[in-house]
């Protein structure tokens, strides 16, 4: 049968197209159902499109500061926010089309439209009712439509879409999300940030660079509330030396809607409130899994906290079934979502040797300025385990390359299990950092000690160097401070 598959993919973001790519790489005919756009958020309204956006902060940064370099710079140095966005819509397009050849290459068939799963091994596919937020590319040619498809394996990998807070719903216009935060038609003079993640903490970095009155709202007692409390601490005073306000162990609890403008009124722990009025307002409170309208309930395929429930290789509790990326639960990270997707189709086919993902020697980066990134046990929660433990922290400001490059606002601080030498945490604030971070990441997954580390010869002038002063210091043995 021509609309017969060995596996359906569901969504063709990180997870989606890469369970595909694989798939047809080991000998599987496949097929991916996208109702949207290729390439998902990733591609098109997040990880990509934002960092383009933050490399022009950065460059306007670096232009602003010239005097420190030396360099008299003429004139104004002033955003151009259109043309700003337009190289970062321009850059989504692009990988927009990069998943479109990729298909074409591999001989992976799409199906444009809407899917439902009516039973196992059988997708039905309706026209599409999603209006995408903006045109990101042509629908491929030869592209097939609405239908039955069946697939002994069907993997959905539909994704995740932002959270609302009741009340506070974003309306586009006043308070946004990330897809109008991406996109400003006109800058605003003043924003307030509702939550520090990631996504908050990128979009409060962009927006301060460019000149906005920027208060982030968080919940917790620290920004980026998953980062180790230390590193969190030093990025913060960071953020405040830019002029950003943070106000922490608070919570915006009702916003109020002017003509152009919004007022919101925040909570404090201590009882008080406050009331802040800004031009625009992000909300950036997590996101939720893309799980309604799929068939999960007719197939009886099993949720968790309002993500699909998996084992260690994306099945589901319903066989032929499976789950990846974000819809499967946390770490809501696209390089989570891609290594997730390889494992379930080697699975699949049968490969010898497929392991369950460790979750913990998963890398996670925030890219404001400036940069964090860690990998596996923060200190607190190595000690909440009970764990004996050696830590070590290493500044940039004694760093020659951070020096030269006017980047010596940093911290590397690495965590050692203190009887096995196992490095189990790595933790880092600084320039580039999100580029170091993959080192421990594979020190982690080789699970390097301590003296195989130090006994690796890093090279100078680096902030890689960084890395392993933090592992000398945590043994007494730091050589530059």
């Amino acid at each position: 049968m021509a609309n017969n598959y060995d596996v359906i993919v569901i969504g063709s973001g990180p997870g989606g197209y890469i369970a595909a790519i694989r798939a047809a790489q080991l000998g599987l005919k496949v097929a991916v159902v996208e109702r949207e756009h290729l390439a998902g958020i990733c591609s098109n309204w997040g990880c990509i499109p934002t960092k383009a956006l933050l490399r022009s902060a950065d460059v306007l940064h670096t232009a602003q500061h010239g005097k420190d370099y030396g360099l008299t710079l003429e004139g104004s140095i002033t955003p151009d926010i259109k043309a700003i966005v337009a190289r970062s819509r321009g850059i989504a397009h692009r990988m927009n089309n990069g998943v479109g050849f990729l298909f074409k290459k591999n001989k992976v068939d799409i199906i444009w439209g809407e899917a439902r799963i009516t039973k196992p091994g059988e997708v039905v596919v309706s026209k599409s009712t999603k209006k995408p937020v903006e045109p990101v590319g042509p629908v491929p040619k030869n592209t097939l439509g609405e239908g039955t498809y069946t697939a002994k394996h069907i993997i959905i990998a539909t994704g995740a879409r932002p959270r609302a807070l009741p009340g506070i719903e974003p309306d586009g216009k006043l308070i946004w999300t990330y897809f109008e935060a991406m996109k400003p038609e006109e800058m605003p003079k003043s924003l307030l940030v509702m939550g520090s993640g990631a996504i908050g903490i990128e979009f409060a970095s962009f927006y301060r660079t460019m000149g906005v009155e920027v208060t982030v709202v968080e919940i917790m007692n620290q920004v980026m509330p998953v980062e180790d409390a230390e590193i969190s601490a030093l990025a913060k005073k960071q953020f405040e030396r830019q002029g950003m306000k943070i106000i922490l162990e608070a919570k915006v609890a009702k916003v109020e809607k002017g003509a152009n403008s919004i007022t919101a009124t925040i909570e404090k722990k201590d009882g008080t409130t406050e009331k802040i009025t800004a031009d625009r307002m992000i909300s950036a409170v997590g996101v939720q899994a893309n799980i309604e309208g799929i068939g999960l309930e007719a197939v009886g395929v099993k949720t968790d906290r309002g993500f699909i429930a998996i084992d260690g290789y994306g099945k589901t509790n319903v066989p032929g079934i499976y789950a990846i990326g974000d819809v499967a639960g946390p770490p809501l990270l696209a390089h989570k979502a891609e290594h997730e997707a390889v494992i379930c189709i080697e699975k699949i086919a049968g490969l010898p040797n497929v392991h369950p993902m460790d979750k913990l020697k998963i890398p996670g980066c925030t890219y404001c300025h400036p940069q964090v990134a860690s990998v596996g046990l923060t200190e607190a929660k190595a000690k909440a385990e009970g764990r004996d433990i050696r830590v070590g922290r290493f500044p940039f400001v004694a760093n020659g390359k951070a020096i030269a490059l006017g980047e010596d606002q940093g911290l590397v601080k690495t965590i050692f299990d203190k009887k096995t030498g196992e490095l189990i945490g790595a933790h880092m604030v600084g320039a580039e950092v999100t580029e170091l971070i993959q080192g421990f990441v594979i020190a982690m997954n080789l699970e390097t000690t301590e003296e195989e580390l130090i006994h690796t010869i890093f090279p100078h002038p680096t902030i890689s160097e960084t890395m392993k002063e933090s592992v000398l210091d945590a043994y007494g043995r730091a050589l530059n401070a």
